[in-house]
């Protein structure tokens, strides 16, 4: 499946004003978050947290409602986010963690589950919330976007930076600038291309626009622990939720970006395996 193994895909919204304000698309991250929270499902959890003032994202622990709406957004550069599980497991003391990752933390995440010697922070991981990723951009390769061929003085111009309806976007005092996908290839980071996970196949939840409305995120659903708290979320009213079949585009749209990822990076690991160089061990 190019989706991967899931149990149940729907399109989703917050219900929450403060986090629609701030979120990228309907707030799922964040809703499912300050629900596991204020549940007590998790103690804290590990994000992206709010870009410093070059939009470079900051791992960041965070412990409540008002810290998870605080760090929402997508950031478009590389998080090291996993380097916070230490900290948020040690100097934070926490016993239930949740992780916000891209498919290939996700992977790593799973992996460090698998192997004994990472125990002591991996088996305190409750919940992880995978987001969907085609690539990701060095700070320079954003500058660049920003600067050379959006036109802006500088990056830290933008209030906002999304990707959709085939473009990159960066928002300057509530005007959006829209730069087309294909121009940001080659800008990407390299191991991008033979990252063959474009959904976060291995996360509880995964979520991102595709698929769904403006306003609104397509959520797959993966393992028991992500349903159950997905829908329990659903149950208490802080989330809002449409059967994929009555949406536009649908889960088509998200199948063959999904296989498209597949099929690009594929070639471009037989292309490396041939020249003898090394490849990733997928989970």
């Amino acid at each position: 499946m190019v989706l991967g193994t899931y149990k149940e895909a729907v399109s989703a919204r917050s219900t929450d004003s403060k986090i629609l304000d701030v979120s990228q698309d309907g707030g799922i991250v964040s809703a499912l978050l300050c629900y596991a929270l204020d549940e007590g499902i998790i103690e804290g959890a590990v994000v992206a947290g709010t870009p410093d003032e070059d939009w470079r994202p900051i791992p960041t622990v965070v412990t409540s409602a008002d810290e998870v709406i605080a760090a929402a957004g997508t950031k478009y550069s590389m998080s090291p986010t996993l380097s916070a599980l230490k900290e948020a497991t040690r100097q934070y003391g926490l016993e239930k963690v949740g992780v916000v990752s891209t498919p290939c933390q996700t992977q790593g995440l799973r992996k460090a589950q698998a192997y004994p010697f990472t125990r002591f922070v991996a088996d305190k991981i409750k919940l992880i919330i995978g987001i969907y990723c085609m690539e990701n951009f060095p700070m320079a390769s954003l500058d660049t976007f920003a600067t050379a061929k959006l036109g802006f003085d500088s990056l830290q111009d933008a209030s906002k930076m999304d990707i959709g309806k085939g473009k990159f976007w960066l928002t300057k005092d509530g005007e959006d600038s829209g730069l087309a996908i294909k121009e940001t290839h080659g800008y990407e980071q390299a191991g991008c291309n033979i990252c063959m996970d474009y959904v976060a196949e291995w996360a509880d939840v995964s979520t991102g626009s595709v698929g769904s409305p403006d306003g609104w995120s397509t959520v797959l659903t993966r393992t028991g622990d992500g349903e159950t708290v997905f829908k329990a979320a659903v149950d208490a009213g802080l989330i809002e939720t449409k059967p994929m079949d009555e949406v536009k585009p649908g889960l088509p749209l998200l199948e063959k970006l999904a296989k498209g990822k597949k099929d690009k990076n594929g070639k471009e690991r037989d292309k490396r395996a041939k020249m003898g160089l090394p490849l990733p061990v997928e989970y």
